[in-house]
């Protein structure tokens, strides 16, 4: 067991945010509400897949919306705990411990600011190893466990059930109400044992995401490439590969909110002039295409970076005239496998390309 202290969350952050791949909300947002909620109640215990006890009741959280959102409907920092205490209520059920359902920026703060306030351990674990715009979109979908029920809260204390038996209908009817709710909602879902937990979770992402941030601290630090020096790190992590996928000027962003989601395409320049890249966007980059060809698909990591400090740009945040890396990551096997691609590769995106793991399998 490891605990999260207020000086671990900047880097947290940073490591969220790269592995939000564009998308999960703004990291900023959520590590000053985990901030005021660990200052306020004292640190979050983190614990391992393999500390959490086999018949621990373990539910997931995060944010539904579009990040866009954000920027103007800023969370109070309350709705996780709400929509918690409303399933408890619902289901007559106790929670022995928490998990992110994604990792990715706001949805990896937002679960350490609810294990503050409650007390109760957090999972070093998630669904998605990444962050994915639909709440199917979950290894804990793929290998078997029921999204519903899905209890849900707004800032300004709504609060919501969805009971269904399919993953994709949840993703349905929650996105519908989350749209009336003003488009961003917080989540707790995907109630399942620690047994469940241990086969059916991405290991280890809360603190893949804080190696990754401090790993860029010291890099910079010690006045080393930090992109370069993440790209090493990353070899030694269960991700295995990263690369650099190109690198150019943002030109130009076309994005909208459409179906509680923000969609659009990124446009980026290189600097020698050469065939612009392509990111396809849903809340986070989906594809890289270049002159027709697709460089690199779902489920694998797509990054773009600040071209100086290697710091993840959020979709939201894109603008024109940026310098900017696109870093490439591959996920863990257990996001490879034939059955996940059917949930979250390519086809499930209407992307007409077949996945290739970036550096091979």
């Amino acid at each position: 067991m490891r605990e999260i202290h207020p000086e671990d969350l900047e880097d947290i952050a940073v490591g969220a945010a790269i592995l939000g791949t564009g998308g999960g909300g703004d990291p900023y947002i959520g590590k000053l509400l985990a901030r005021c909620a660990i200052e306020e109640h004292g640190p979050v215990k983190l614990i391992s897949l393999d500390e959490l006890p086999d018949d621990a009741k373990v539910v997931t959280g995060g944010a539904m919306g579009a990040p866009t959102i954000l920027i103007e409907k800023i969370p109070s920092g309350d709705e996780m705990l709400m929509a918690l205490h409303h399933y408890e209520d619902v289901t007559g059920e106790k929670v022995d411990a928490l998990m992110p359902f994604e990792a990715g920026g706001l949805n990896s703060c937002l679960p350490i600011v609810l294990a503050a306030q409650t007390g109760l351990p957090l999972v070093d674990a998630d669904g998605m190893g990444r962050a994915f715009p639909q709440l199917e979109m979950e290894t804990f979908n793929v290998y078997g466990v029921k999204a519903a029920p899905v209890a849900m809260a707004d800032e300004r204390g709504n609060l919501a059930m969805v009971e269904t038996e399919d993953a994709a209908k949840a993703e349905f009817l929650a996105r519908g109400i989350c749209i009336r709710m003003g488009g961003h909602v917080s989540l707790i879902n995907y109630p399942m044992s620690g047994e469940t937990a241990k086969r059916v979770s991405v290991p280890a992402t809360i603190s893949l995401a804080q190696d990754i941030g401090r790993v860029l601290r010291e890099a910079k630090r010690a006045k080393k490439p930090p992109l370069a020096t993440l790209i090493e790190f990353l070899k030694t992590t269960h991700y295995g590969h990263a690369e650099v996928l190109g690198s150019g000027k943002v030109a130009d962003i076309a994005r909208k909110v459409e179906n509680g989601w923000s969609v659009g395409i990124v446009t980026i320049a290189p600097f020698d002039g050469s065939e612009p890249y392509s990111i396809r966007i849903q809340n986070e980059n989906l594809s890289l295409e270049r002159n027709g060809d697709v460089i690199a698909v779902v489920p694998d990591l797509i990054c773009v970076l600040d071209i100086d400090t290697a710091e993840a740009i959020p979709t939201e945040r894109l603008r024109y005239g940026q310098r900017v890396n696109i870093l490439g990551i591959r996920v863990p096997e257990i996001m490879r496998t034939p059955e996940a691609l059917a949930v979250f590769g390519p086809s499930a995106f209407h992307i007409d390309a077949t996945y290739a793991p970036l550096g091979g399998s």
